[in-house]
């Protein structure tokens, strides 16, 4: 049995030492990085070999990679990086980790071609000005054999302990038993859809009632396709926290049924969640835990890999232990981990670590989606982009003198598109030009500037220029699946200010690719229907599989009633209240208990629930608050009991919507007033003109669908197992309609 590794992983292994150090930061885009190199072959001769494919072998280690170039007329390999700013101010230890990279490609370059020595370089190229710095040394081909074997040979433990987790690992997953007695009611369907998806290495949608325990069922067959289709890893991937929570559960189910199961699953964490010490930077000389951190995190990784479940708490132990920053060493253990659990961002976004790692070292990897309904709107925010003058115009006033030039001149361009604009809010159909010029320029600056002072890496100063990054990365991207609009105030009735947003409306093109890459990517919610619509705005693949799995819940179960004597439009919101009060007192004394009532905003739950407390002062009410932290969320759900009897109200789409479970007495019902159709305003009319542009179906894909899907999710709080009984009542009169009731779930009987 042979490990394969690339010639980076290895290296980052075997020749990371020192302080972590991000202060030679940031570094240039993905795509910035890709043009700084084709800019440098283009400058080479004619016979200039692009991205030369090399291999070699020590023991039981196969060595690969990609080098990216060599010049035969000058017998010379070359390792291209770019950079911005003052290469001078370039850590010792990141320069020596390119050394070594190069080496090991020089030695494999000798074996390929019989070479006796070559000349090895290192390439900085400046992607702001586009000059080289090459920095060349002559090395002898047995030289370049030693490094490469003494590279391998501390690489080879690990290895080698890595070979016998694997193989253990995937004999247990092959015996693996389901972990509970038998499986729910449409479990088992929904199970079987995803082993032969991950078999046939297709995509599959799969939509789910809630209540049939989907995170197990999706986890426990991928874990049974681990060895037949030699997967590396399986990314479990969530919108929000409880997502988290659910696939941690889960692994505790599995390790409760089989105590002996090898199987190491992460957890990772934002940053600003993970952090120890938020009040510094992050480098040796600011953070204690950056000091050293390469020559400490051997002995911190070998301990976070005996520990089966690295969840946030775990991981924090080991860290500290070892006096290693958490969050770096979670960034770690992603590569030695078996299940990652984590958010979106991690596989979707521009920069999404757990994407480019499974390219860098050609994992075979398996991906869930959990609560997939939800990927749509973040996947959109991920590639999108805005701009506030405001904040350009705080920064202009306590900025560096050598920033001011070009920050002035950002907002010259910036004033100059307001002259262009009669209406607060309008959408034009390319980019402003001579703004991005200036944009340019200005991001060129301020990053020569952190380069030249680092301790300057903190506050708004950072965060706009973070802000501006993502807004050029974005342009680059505009096309017909993006608006660019100006949103127009003024301040003291006469200066205008504005915020320029890039918006993305169909993410498709960047999401596909990602979900094509895996060896499967797996969907699944309650709320996936209409499937084309999904389908058309996540980019699925052709032959994406759909499975929409029975519901195990009876007819029975839900009493489902319309309303339809109530508009809840915003024109008729006052005339409602009485009627909608009335209705949930008289609900509340028929059948008393604990019930969710949901509203379209916080105003109209407001108003609802204080004309119902000032009618009907007996009946506990518990309001939802505008940005609840995650203690006050939590302190709102405790107060659904199993004895208690009251009405929570929630704001439709909101933290309460979804992703909770209150089974049994602990709610018995709900009341949806509102269809949730997203607000009308110019940025959703825009957006349904360019939908409908693109998919003939403007209005539907704006709002209907969007807002139903909220509808479904909040009336699924109400039946979570066989044993739940329930009422939802959905108060207006448009859900009547008789396309609004094909959209809703076909187990429910609906009484009018």
């Amino acid at each position: 049995m042979s490990y394969s590794v690339a010639v980076r992983a290895l290296c980052e292994f075997t020749a990371k030492v020192g302080d972590l150090d991000l202060r030679f930061t940031p570094s240039p885009s993905a795509q910035e990085g890709i043009v700084g190199h084709r800019t440098v072959a283009s400058r080479r001769s004619a016979h200039y070999q692009n991205e030369v494919a090399l291999e070699g072998e020590y023991l039981q280690l196969k060595v690969r990679g990609r080098a990216d170039g060599y010049d035969p007329d000058a017998n010379r390999l070359e390792e291209v990086k770019t950079y911005r700013g003052d290469l001078a101010a370039q850590p010792a230890n990141h320069r020596q980790l390119h050394w070594a990279q190069v080496k090991v490609y020089g030695w494999l370059m000798c074996q390929k071609l019989g070479l006796d020595d070559i000349d090895l370089a290192l390439v900085y190229f400046d992607i702001v000005g586009e000059g080289e710095t090459l920095l060349n040394q002559h090395f002898n081909a047995p030289d370049l054999e030693h490094f490469f074997k003494q590279q391998c040979a501390l690489f080879l433990d690990w290895a080698r302990q890595e070979m016998q987790h694997r193989s253990a690992r995937n004999s247990a997953a092959q015996a693996l038993a389901f972990p509970h007695a038998e499986f729910r009611p449409g479990q088992r369907a929904l199970a079987e859809s995803v082993y032969k998806a991950v078999s046939t290495g297709r995509c599959l949608m799969a939509q789910a009632p809630t209540g049939i325990g989907k995170t197990v069922g999706t986890i426990f067959p991928m874990l049974k396709a681990l060895a037949p289709q030699q997967l590396d890893k399986l990314f479990f991937l969530t919108a929000k926290t409880p997502g988290r929570k659910l696939a941690l559960d889960a692994a505790q189910v599995l390790y409760a049924s089989s105590p002996d199961l090898p199987l190491r699953v992460l957890e990772l964490v934002a940053r600003d969640k993970a952090c120890e010490y938020l009040d510094k930077a992050c480098h040796g000389d600011s953070c204690p835990l950056a000091k050293g951190f390469y020559d400490r995190l051997p002995d911190a990784r070998q301990a976070a890999s005996q520990v089966r479940l690295l969840d946030q708490r775990s991981l924090r132990d080991v860290a500290l232990a070892h006096g290693v920053c958490p969050y770096y060493l979670s960034q770690e253990m992603a590569r030695w981990s078996d299940l990652v659990v984590a958010d979106y961002n991690y596989f979707f976004d521009f920069g999404a670590m757990l994407f480019g790692l499974a390219q860098l070292n050609q994992w075979r990897v398996a991906v869930l989606v959990d609560e997939a309904h939800n990927l749509v709107e973040r996947a959109r925010s991920m590639y999108s982009a805005s701009l506030d003058q405001y904040s350009l115009k705080t920064l202009r006033d306590t900025a560096p003198e050598v920033l001011k030039k070009p920050l002035q001149r950002l907002n010259r361009e910036w004033n100059a598109l307001h002259k262009e604009q009669v209406a607060p809010y309008q959408a034009y159909a390319t980019r402003p030009e001579k703004l991005l010029q200036a944009l340019s320029l200005c991001i060129s600056a301020m990053g020569d500037y952190f380069n030249d002072h680092p301790e300057a890496l903190s506050g708004d100063l950072q965060a706009f220029y973070f802000e501006a990054l993502q807004w050029a990365k974005v342009a680059e991207l505009f096309n017909e699946h993006f608006i660019f609009d100006i949103s127009k105030r003024q301040f003291n009735g006469k200066r205008s200010s504005s915020t320029l947003c890039l918006r993305n409306v169909v993410p498709a093109e960047f999401i596909r690719p990602r979900l094509i890459a895996a060896r499967s990517s797996v969907l699944f919610s309650a709320t996936l229907s209409p499937r084309h619509y999904y389908a058309d705005l996540l980019g699925m693949p052709a032959d994406t599989a759909w499975v929409d799995v029975e519901s195990p819940f009876k007819a029975e179960q839900l009493q489902v009633r319309i309303v339809d004597a109530i508009s809840t439009r915003f024109v008729h919101r006052q005339a409602s209240l009485t009627p909608i009060v009335e209705l949930i007192a008289r609900q509340f004394v028929e059948q008393p208990g604990n019930y969710l009532a949901f509203f379209s905003s916080f105003d109209y739950l407001q108003q609802v629930a204080q004309l119902l407390a000032e009618r009907h002062p007996q009946i506990a009410l518990w309001l939802q608050s505008r940005g609840m932290a995650e203690a006050e969320r939590q302190a709102f759900l405790d107060q659904f009991t199993q004895h208690s009897q009251g009405i929570g109200f929630a704001v439709l789409g909101g933290a309460f919507g979804e992703g909770i479970d209150l089974p049994g007495a602990r709610l018995i019902g709900a009341f949806i007033a509102t269809l949730g159709l997203p607000q009308l305003n110019p940025v959703n009319e825009q957006m349904k003109a360019r939908m409908g542009a693109i998919f003939g179906a403007g209005y539907d894909y704006t709002y209907l669908y969007p807002g139903l899907q909220k509808v479904v999710q909040a009336a699924g709080r109400v039946i979570r197992s066989q044993q739940d009984r329930g009422v939802v009542m959905l108060i207006d009169d448009r859900f009547g309609e008789a396309r609004v009731r094909q959209l809703l779930p076909r187990w429910w009987a609906i009484d009018n």
